[in-house]
């Protein structure tokens, strides 16, 4: 066979639906289960009628029940995806701050992504599926940048992840982060509502900026800064003043906290896209080697019980040694 066409599945198989995909679109189904697959290829395959929900046609709208039975018909899949198969994303466990039979929730270190793509081969989703095999179902509720540390969402059900996810788009959550920044922060700027614009460097990577109301393409972007503590400059060392800052965020922008915080002239201290690189290299020196962002507290609605829960990652190491 040309290597360029792909690898064939063996056969067509058939899969039954369990509880926690009750409810999906067939579409969104599929993707998930002929992972690597392009979009393109499944829904030409519904289109075809190769998919059959009960023996029968269905379309990509076609809602799956419990207990129903899906044909997948053989599919080709790229030698990048095979050999991403054959050599899957290493096994690993995160701290955790809550776990049940709906959610679990992560200290998320730094230097990890929450999922692989854009040049990341894996992630914490795909380490978590690889620790846990007997999941059925986990599934990111939310998202951090990959030097990002704090708490982490991942849903067990899918119950749960749309419960979650809801409360996250209705802004019924309650998601505060710490950030050191560059210079004194004033006490009476407290909040920051201005538009963000996202757009594509020439080699094709994202960054966002500040812009106006009046931009089409502008998303409005809310943010509450309040000063949790003033360092001093330590001109000895080269260091300027800096402010530590818990920074709560009402929409959840790409780089929200990061774009608002230095188009106020207050990077944060070790951001490599929107920082003070001078100050960055010289933090490197006294042992900060990361950008000080940090997912502090997340409150919301648990999923099933509607219970109010408010969860609390301290500090890492590394970043309560730097301002202690």
């Amino acid at each position: 066979m040309d290597r360029a066409q792909g690898i064939p599945a063996p056969a067509a198989r058939l899969i039954a639906v369990d509880a926690d995909s009750a409810g999906q679109r067939l579409d969104n189904f599929l993707i998930r289960h002929l992972k690597g697959v392009p979009k393109t290829h499944v829904y030409r395959i519904i289109r075809s009628g190769e998919v059959r929900i009960n023996k029968g046609r269905a379309s990509a709208d076609t809602r799956v029940a419990e207990g129903d039975s899906v044909r997948l018909p053989p599919v080709r899949i790229s030698e990048k995806v095979a050999e991403k198969a054959a050599h899957p994303a290493p096994a690993r466990e995160f701290p955790q701050l809550l776990e049940d039979e709906h959610v679990l929730a992560i200290d998320k270190p730094a230097g990890v992504a929450v999922h692989g793509g854009s040049g990341v081969s894996f992630g914490v989703i795909e380490q978590l599926r690889q620790a846990r095999p007997e999941a059925k179902f986990l599934e990111l509720v939310h998202r951090l940048d990959r030097e990002t540390s704090g708490i982490l969402l991942v849903a067990k059900k899918r119950s749960a992840l749309t419960g979650l996810q809801d409360q996250f788009r209705e802004r019924e959550t309650g998601k505060t982060y710490l950030a050191l920044v560059q210079g004194s922060w004033p006490a009476n700027k407290k909040v920051i509502d201005t538009p963000l614009h996202k757009y594509l460097l020439p080699d094709g990577e994202r960054r966002v900026r500040v812009t106006t109301p009046e931009d089409p393409d502008g998303m409005r972007s809310v943010t509450l800064v309040k000063v949790r503590s003033h360092l001093a400059a330590r001109p000895l060392q080269g260091l300027p003043a800096m402010s530590l800052l818990e920074v709560t965020i009402k929409t959840g922008r790409t780089h929200q906290i990061r774009v608002h915080l230095s188009s106020q002239g207050h990077g944060i201290v070790g951001d490599d896209k929107y920082g003070d690189f001078d100050l960055n290299r010289r933090v490197q020196k006294h042992g900060l080697k990361r950008m000080f962002l940090h997912a502090w507290r997340l409150q919301f609605k648990h999923p099933a019980s509607g219970e109010r829960v408010e969860l609390h990652a301290e500090l890492p190491a590394e970043l309560a040694s730097f301002v202690a």
